[in-house]
Parts: structure tokens; C-alpha cells; sequence
């Protein structure tokens, strides 16, 4: 059954070792540097119970008559996958901001690994049991899914054998009961979640064919030699009321080190042949990369509606040059969309039956969506004006002194009050100006892969065949000119 919040809460209360701001926390539900995102994973909870939203989180299971998440099922329909949209976008305005690392964006990778079975059991008929098992579990029982990818690599110009061995993740011995990893891997929102799909990242393991760093596993969060070390959370650093997106949605990631952990044997998805392993990673965002171009979507409405707004307050949406700025915003968003709503209609049959996104259109659509979300955001801090960067803090509007000053200059017109105008500036600030605004920036980036790794999706997803084909007609080449050559 789909849990509540407060289950979730209680589940992560398991003594897990998390370090942060120098100190260990004892509870990441109470802790002021991760209670406001996991307020916020509780809230996508507490939304599937809600008479008022339950209808667009969940589903009843065909098979038990039970209530399921809609995230979590298995897309076979293109219905399926209007209505992971409409919760994504129900969840994003629950949450007030963009929130990336919450699960509907990463259980997408475990579906990836049930198109691979075939490729699996060429390794272990087992593995491809584990898969489906797991995959079963995430939907009736709805636990908080994430992703851990990542490792520090070290010098990359070697091998892992020709360094310290752990700057990757990988298996240092068997026992009856699983394997033991050793390493480390980067990973949002880790410190708060159930269970990670933890993978090789994009690294040299070497030619051979089997390999200690081929692996994969779900990862139960509070498994014994596991310790999070988390980066300085922006929530708590400033008052909400001057930077509420920092105070509300940031997602602390975490540097899980892995102190010789075991890992059960039915938890093991893969291990040790390198070409399951390449096969994983070749198809790992087929359907996760759908969610997260949807988040950019979102923060393209969060942009254009932070402009609008200040433009209207002043008066300068009628003026040409303004117009002309809020339309390439326009432009932006619809494109995205565009890619989003094509890649659906579109739709291609996956390996294992499933129905994936159109493979072509929603990786160029994810290039798109990142490579011009800096031009975008440089646009929308246009628009705002320099006032986001000069404006005073909330306690500065409040002190008695300077208060009627502060009245009398931010106040616009009777429709637009000094504090309805600070309240929009902090907003803009913390989107576009503020640390949590570049971090969410370098984080859309590369979240899901670094550019030459999106780009190569994008390379191996297109039909050249079709220009190919157009050229040599048209340029009336002979039939010895061979396109696989």
C-alpha cells in the first residue's frame, strides 16, 4: 500500500550515519538542513491519500484492486505516460519550486533494467528474478527510490588498477550471502531515501570481459558500512522570507561511502560482465530522461512567470524590446514542451514490451533544455532587473527606522505594495541570482550526464538514414555508395 508521510518519515529513522556542516545528525527529519525536502517527499505521500489529488497520483491495480502510485508504474500506453505528467506537474506546484530527486525521476532506470533482460541472463538467469522483484516491490509499496551514479574517479587518465582501487566502486570479495563493495558514490538526496539503483558510472574498467566494477544492486539505505557525508545544505543559511526556494526545495546530496558493505544476493541486479554493464549504461535515461526535461519545463514557467510579473508591476510589458525577451522565454518553454508532447506522441515499443518516449526526440529535447537554460536564465534576470541583486532583506523592511523609506521607494502603485514587491524580488533572487540558483543551474548540467554524454545519446538515437538517403538521391549517387560504410 502507498504509505504516508509520516511512514516515510519513520522509515528513514534507522540509524543511518549522515554527516553534515561538521556535525552527525541524529535524525534528517527533524535536521533544519533536510526537514524542508523531506517534508517535501513526505507531502508526495500524503498527496496520493488526498481526496482532492488522489486521482491524479494513483491507480488501482487491475490485478489486486489496490491503490498504486502512478510514478512508479510501468508505462505501456501513452495514457500511462499523460498521466505521470499531469502528477509531475501536481507534485511541482505541491512543492512551490523544482525538485528533481524525489522518485518518479529515477525509477525510470529500474525499467531500463527489465528491457535488459535478455542481455542479463546471459550473465545470471537470477539477476533478471532480482529485477522484476524489485520492480514489483517499487509499485505496490512505494518506497523512496533514487539513483546513486557517480563515483570520484580520481585521475581518470588510468585504469582503476593502476590507482587506488576504490575511487570506483566495485566488489572485494563473495560470501554466502552477496557480495562486499568498497568505494564511494555522489548522489541527491540519498541521506532521506529508501533504496538506490546503485551503477557503474561512465568509466574505464578496462577490456576484459569480467570486471570487480561491473556491478549493479539496489541498495537499501540503512544497510550496515554505510556513511553519508553531505554537502552544506542552503535551507537555514538566510530567512525564508528572503531566499524560499533555498529554504524549501534545495536537495542535499550526499558522498556515500561504502565501508566493505554487503549486499545481498537478491539484491544484485548485475556483476561482473562488462558488456551488461555498457549495456545499462547505454540505456539507463531511455525513460528517467522524460521526468527531468519535464522539470526544466517547469523552471521555465517559474522563470517566465517571475519576469512577467516584474515587467507588469513597472509597467513595461507593452513595450516592444520587453516583449521580444518574454517571447524568446516563450520560445524556450515551448520548445521543450514541444519535444515532451512529441516524444509521447510518438512513442516506440521498448525491448521488453514497455512503451518508451521517442528515443530521438526526447534526448535531442534534454539537449536543448539544458544547453540553453543559461542564455534563458541570463534573459529572465534581464527582465527582472537589477533590483534583484541591490534589493534589502526582509528584516531590513521590518525595522522602524528605515521601514517608511523602504515603503514609500519599493511601493509601486495601490496595486503594487512595498512588501508584494520584496516578496517578488527575493523570489527572482533566489531562482536566478542566489547559491542555490547556480547550484541548480551546475546540477541541470549534470544530473543525469555530463554534455559530450548527452550529446552521444542523442548521436546513437538519430536516424541519419533518412538525410542519407535524401542526399544521395538528390545527388543522384550510384548504388555503390554504401551508408554502413
Amino acid at each position: 500500500m502507498i504509505r504516508t508521510g509520516d511512514e516515510y518519515r519513520e522509515s528513514i529513522r534507522d540509524g543511518r550515519k549522515v554527516w553534515v556542516d561538521g556535525e552527525q545528525v541524529d535524525d534528517v527529519t527533524r535536521h533544519p538542513m533536510f526537514k524542508p525536502i523531506v517534508d517535501v517527499r513526505a507531502r508526495i505521500h500524503d498527496l496520493a491519500h488526498e481526496e482532492a489529488s488522489q486521482a491524479r497520483m494513483t491507480y488501482r491495480s487491475a490485478g489486486t484492486g489496490e491503490l498504486n502510485a502512478v510514478a512508479n508504474k510501468l508505462p505501456r500506453t501513452q495514457q500511462d505516460w499523460h498521466d505521470k505528467r499531469a502528477a509531475v506537474d501536481l507534485v511541482q506546484r505541491a512543492a512551490g519550486g523544482v525538485v528533481t530527486r524525489v522518485g518518479d525521476e529515477t525509477i525510470g532506470e529500474m525499467w531500463s533494467l527489465y528491457d535488459g533482460q535478455d542481455v542479463l541472463n546471459e550473465v545470471d538467469p537470477r539477476f533478471s528474478e532480482n529485477i522484476r522483484r524489485h520492480i514489483e516491490t517499487a509499485v505496490t509499496a512505494d518506497p523512496f527510490h533514487v539513483s546513486a551514479n557517480t563515483d570520484p574517479k580520481g585521475d581518470r587518465s588510468k585504469a582503476p588498477k593502476d590507482q587506488d582501487p576504490d575511487m570506483l566502486l566495485h566488489v572485494v570479495r563473495e560470501t554466502d550471502n552477496g557480495i562486499v563493495v568498497r568505494g564511494a558514490k555522489y548522489e541527491t538526496a540519498a541521506a532521506y531515501a529508501n533504496q538506490a539503483f546503485t551503477k557503474p558510472t561512465i568509466a574505464n574498467w578496462g577490456n576484459d570481459a569480467l570486471s570487480d566494477y561491473a556491478v549493479g544492486f539496489v541498495l537499501d539505505m540503512g544497510s550496515p558500512g554505510l556513511k553519508f557525508v553531505c554537502r552544506n545544505g542552503f535551507a537555514g543559511r538566510a530567512p525564508a522570507s528572503d531566499y524560499p526556494l533555498a529554504n524549501r526545495v534545495d536537495e542535499v546530496e550526499s558522498l556515500v561511502i561504502f565501508d566493505d558493505v554487503e549486499i545481498p544476493w537478491e539484491d544484485v541486479l548485475f556483476y561482473q560482465h562488462t558488456r551488461a554493464a555498457a549495456f545499462i549504461r547505454a540505456t539507463l535515461h531511455r525513460y528517467s530522461a522524460f521526468p527531468f526535461v519535464q522539470r526544466t519545463l517547469h523552471l521555465a514557467d517559474l522563470m517566465i512567470g517571475a519576469a512577467l510579473w516584474n515587467v507588469k508591476q513597472t509597467g513595461l510589458e507593452k513595450q516592444p524590446a520587453v516583449q521580444e525577451k518574454l517571447a524568446q522565454l516563450a520560445c524556450y518553454r515551448e520548445t521543450v514542451n514541444a519535444h515532451l508532447t512529441a516524444a509521447i506522441a510518438m512513442a516506440e515499443p521498448s525491448p521488453g514490451g514497455l512503451l518508451m518516449p521517442n528515443q530521438s526526440l526526447l534526448y535531442t529535447g534534454r539537449v536543448v533544455a539544458l544547453s540553453q537554460l543559461p542564455a534563458m536564465m541570463h534573459t529572465a534576470r534581464e527582465l527582472c532587473g537589477g533590483q534583484i541583486c541591490i534589493t534589502p532583506d526582509a528584516a531590513t523592511f521590518q525595522h522602524p527606522e528605515i521601514a517608511p523609506w523602504l515603503e514609500k521607494y519599493y511601493t509601486v502603485n495601490e496595486n503594487w505594495v512595498a512588501d508584494d514587491r520584496r516578496r517578488l524580488l527575493a523570489f527572482a533572487r533566489d531562482l536566478l541570482n542566489s547559491d542555490y540558483a547556480g547550484h541548480r543551474l551546475t546540477f541541470q548540467l549534470f544530473a543525469q550526464s555530463p554534455p559530450f554524454a548527452q550529446l552521444g545519446a542523442v548521436y546513437r538515437n538519430f536516424d541519419f538514414s533518412g538525410p542519407l538517403d535524401l542526399v544521395k538521391a538528390a545527388a543522384e549517387l550510384s548504388d555503390k555508395v554504401d551508408a554502413s560504410l
